[in-house]
């Protein structure tokens, strides 16, 4: 198994699982935001080697590719928030990334890809829950630009190459290791200064989400099945979520009920926190629920098992910059230190205006 992106979230809780089930695994990672110290219990594993490198070299990539038979493409650019500044990146990191990829598979012989995509390729959709045969609009952000095109060539390459591939469009992943986002931003906030939040947009932005160990249950259950060799054009397409969304205020409810705190409440106004913002990202997952898959944790418990793995794992505030995140906090200069990074979590019951699909 080969997965990009090693070291950062998502993927070296991937390592992980993989190496957990008895299966050898290499980590392809430069580094960029991923952490060391997330590979630790893998490094010390002897079905795992770790290879240093970036997707935009493909003659490396392909050399460490050798070997493998399955490759989980996880590594991108996710800054969405801030991909306005910096275009060239969303189109090198991820789509010019994900090309590279897949010649390093054909290159290599490696026949099978699962690759993580978004729900805002669906832009602002215009059915609600959002299902995976929805007919895609003008793209609002080019972080999901990069990724839908992505996407096109995973499709080409399948048809083409006769190879097989899962494409996975995540909502945002929640979780140990998570170290970008809005629960992110919130806490860093709190924690410098617990009497006052500022939230970007109006706080009526509706999110879902989705644990992270979930997300990878849902991965390798559908790939187990091996649904992409029956499909007509080899490649299997399913949203990732969970039959619930929440608005920004809610997570700000269950946060702030968990750290026992009340600060106020400074909104930016709009219904957008930023220009590529969606108000509203809900996606069907009948196709992936009837495979047998179940998310275990709701979005609060999710949120709120994220703080607590936040508030254990301080250390990662000084590894990464402030900012990012889908619907989160406003960035602060400065490192204050608040007496709330010291407050003891509660069990986060605080009761959320949660919206489950309608069964229809």
């Amino acid at each position: 198994m080969f997965v990009t992106g090693a070291a950062g979230f998502i993927g070296s809780s991937l390592v992980d699982r993989l190496l957990a089930e008895g299966k050898r695994v290499v980590g392809w990672d430069n580094f960029s935001t991923g952490q060391d110290r997330f590979l630790e219990h893998a490094r010390r594993q002897a079905a795992f080697r770790l290879r240093r490198g970036d997707n935009l070299d493909l003659q490396a990539l392909t050399t460490a590719m050798r070997g493998c038979d399955t490759v989980f493409h996880l590594a991108a650019n996710a800054d969405v928030r801030f991909g306005l500044q910096h275009p060239a990146k969303d189109f090198q990191q991820n789509t010019l990334a994900t090309f590279n990829v897949l010649e390093a598979m054909r290159a290599s012989g490696v026949r099978c890809l699962a690759f993580s995509s978004t729900g805002s390729v669906y832009g602002e959709a215009t059915i609600i829950p959002t299902p995976e045969e929805h007919p895609f609009p003008i793209q609002t952000s080019l972080y999901a630009a990069s990724k839908l095109a992505g996407e096109g060539m995973i499709h080409a390459y399948c048809e083409g190459y006769g190879l097989k591939g899962y494409i996975f469009r995540f909502v945002s992943i929640l979780g140990e290791r998570y170290t970008h986002g809005h629960v992110f931003d919130f806490y860093r906030q709190l924690w410098e200064h617990p009497d006052v939040l500022q939230v970007l947009g109006d706080g009526t932005q509706r999110k879902s989400y989705l644990y992270v160990q979930d997300c990878l249950s849902a991965m390798l259950h559908v790939m187990n099945l091996n649904l992409a060799a029956r499909a007509k054009h080899h490649v299997e397409v399913f949203n990732l979520g969970t039959p619930e969304y929440v608005q920004v205020n809610d997570s700000i409810r269950f946060i702030c009920d968990a750290l026992r705190l009340k600060p106020r409440l400074e909104y930016t106004g709009g219904e957008r926190g930023w220009i590529g913002d969606n108000p509203f990202i809900f996606l069907e997952t009948k196709k992936l629920q009837a495979t047998g898959w179940k998310p275990t944790l709701t979005i609060e418990q999710s949120i709120v098992r994220t703080l607590q793995w936040l508030r254990a794992n301080e250390w990662v505030y000084g590894k990464r910059k402030a900012g990012g995140g889908g619907g989160g906090g406003k960035a602060e200069s400065g490192k204050r230190k608040a007496e709330s990074g010291k407050r003891k979590a509660k069990s986060g019951n605080g009761k959320g205006e949660k919206r489950k699909a309608e069964s229809g």
